[in-house]
């Protein structure tokens, strides 16, 4: 069974920015409730669907299987009503691999970093642009900014 264990961080400085090219992103869901949601995902000419099913704030159980890129399209363009498109740049520092994810369209000005770990107490070392924790925050993952996008929370008008 495949797991996936991550904390999601704000950024609170631009350091991370000269140490990797992004990678654009389009991702559409089919669910977005807390209790599963159901994801295509599409990153340069491959496709994936992902599903994911709550643990806890920091896991979750996670299967994922690629996809004919024709058919996430069709699926992006028809069943997906929620998308959302972003630049992911991968960092590695100190023997793990950071995840920073710049948002476009309503979720533009929201810059976002992850973290994969083997077990919810791993410890790591944060990199200097790492700021507030918020894995505890169900706003900042993507599938509720799918629905409710970052421009459109109160503190952003």
């Amino acid at each position: 069974m495949a797991l996936e264990i991550e904390r999601r961080f704000l950024i609170c400085n631009d350091h991370w920015r000269k140490l990797a090219s992004g990678t654009r992103y389009r991702q559409g869901y089919l669910s977005v409730e807390k209790e599963r949601t159901v994801r295509v995902r599409i990153v340069g000419e491959q496709a994936w669907l992902t599903l994911k099913g709550y643990i806890s704030e920091l896991s979750r159980h996670e299967f994922e299987y690629p996809i004919p890129l024709a058919d996430a399209i069709t699926m992006l363009d028809t069943m997906c009503p929620l998308v959302i498109e972003k630049l992911r740049y991968c960092i590695e520092h100190a023997g793990f691999v950071w995840e920073i994810d710049e948002f476009f369209g309503d979720n533009t000005g929201l810059v976002l970093a992850e973290i994969e770990l083997p077990s919810e107490d791993t410890h790591f070392e944060r990199p200097d642009w790492i700021g507030a924790e918020i894995s505890q925050d169900g706003r900042y993952t993507n599938a509720y900014l799918s629905k409710t996008p970052y421009r459109q929370w109160p503190e952003h008008h």
